[in-house]
């Protein structure tokens, strides 16, 4: 049996603090593989975000040189909005038998509630938050009735949102990013035509 992580969002852009938790991941909770999910059509989020081929090809940037990451399209070639059980009953179907661990920010587990369908999702996978510092975010009571394990993460404060300001101000991104995704975002302007939210 494969101890095989999730870790799936919008990266737009992927940066420092999301390979660190991965990174984090791989060790702490043993895991042979994590398979990065970028979303298709995030269902959550009020604003446009970049197209999923740059986003997709960011990822695989970010993570190029550890063998046990591997970019799953899976949310990208699946039309209509990106529901993670979706994704996970899609994965268990295709490879039974497999330990499944989930990994999100601690801004998704206190929203967790609000996921399509999200009592299944935890019965089908353990979930792993990871730990950013400052107070810990309110959590649905129900949700903190479902096992889960937290997964440290490097003190990196971080944010794609603060990413995509500087870089369309022209600031410098190269310690928040990884060196090739900074490459990337400057070679295609990614984030140089308007500041977004």
């Amino acid at each position: 049996m494969k101890r095989i992580g999730l870790f799936g969002g919008t990266f737009d852009p992927v940066h420092n603090a999301h390979v660190a938790l991965a990174r984090s991941a791989l060790v702490d909770l043993q895991l042979d593989a994590v398979r990065w999910i970028p979303a298709g059509q995030p269902w959550q989020k009020d604003r446009q975000v970049t197209d999923a081929v740059h986003r997709a090809a960011m990822v695989q940037l970010a993570i190029a040189g550890e063998p046990r990451f591997v970019l799953d399209r899976i949310e990208i070639d699946r039309a209509g909005p990106s529901y993670t059980l979706d994704t996970v009953r899609a994965l268990q179907a295709a490879q039974p038998g497999q330990q499944w661990f989930l990994l999100i920010g601690q801004d998704q587990y206190a929203g967790l509630h609000t996921w399509n369908q999200w009592q299944e999702l935890l019965t089908r996978v353990t979930l792993a938050v990871a730990n950013r510092p400052g107070a810990a975010p309110a959590v649905h009571a129900d949700v903190l009735r479902f096992p889960h394990r937290s997964v440290p993460l490097a003190m990196l404060d971080i944010s794609s949102t603060d990413i995509r300001r500087r870089a369309a101000l022209g600031l410098d991104i190269s310690t928040l990013v990884p060196a090739d995704v900074a490459g990337y975002i400057d070679q295609h302007r990614l984030y140089a035509a308007a500041i977004r939210n």
